[in-house]
């Protein structure tokens, strides 16, 4: 997951929320007196406390002397988006679930566009997911050499 900060007049900044040192992890659950496993799912539901907590904590990073007082930004600044892995994996899942109902589908789509990141790497997934599937894939040549013969079953032979 992705954290978005997009301040109003300012520079819009991304934190990786995938990618945290322990040691951050565990300034994240004293900071927000929550477990990380509560601070991911608030992460997950855009709670607020969640996404400013590890958005600071990332922060810090090229900013040391940043405390949490002086990082408050408005509500509307901050939001969770998906990174490409997390669209694609949504991808697949969203098309399974909705393969019978063209309608909502087609909202579970729009949903999943509103929270990628990378709007180009979306509408990959979302091709890449709507694709039919090809039950049995056709044999290929790998540089030029067919695959070996199936050796046949050996058959007992009578003494």
């Amino acid at each position: 997951m992705i954290i978005e900060y997009a301040p109003e007049g300012g520079e819009v900044e991304h934190f990786d929320a995938g990618r945290l040192r322990t040691s951050e992890v565990q300034i994240i659950e004293r900071t927000a007196d929550q477990s990380w496993a509560e601070v991911h799912l608030g992460l997950r539901s855009g709670d607020v406390t969640a996404m400013r907590t590890v958005a600071f904590v990332i922060k810090k990073r090229s900013e040391p002397a940043l405390r949490l007082g002086g990082f408050d930004p408005f509500t509307d600044e901050l939001r969770v988006c998906l990174d490409a892995q997390e669209v694609r994996d949504a991808a697949v899942a969203v098309a399974a679930e909705y393969s019978d109902d063209p309608e909502q589908l087609a909202e579970a789509w729009e949903e999943l566009r509103d929270v990628a990141l990378d709007k180009d790497a979306c509408e990959v997934a979302i091709k890449d997911a709507e694709a039919p599937k090809d039950p049995a894939p056709a044999t290929t040549l790998v540089a030029g050499v067919l695959p070996p013969e199936p050796t046949p079953a050996a058959s007992p032979t009578a003494a």
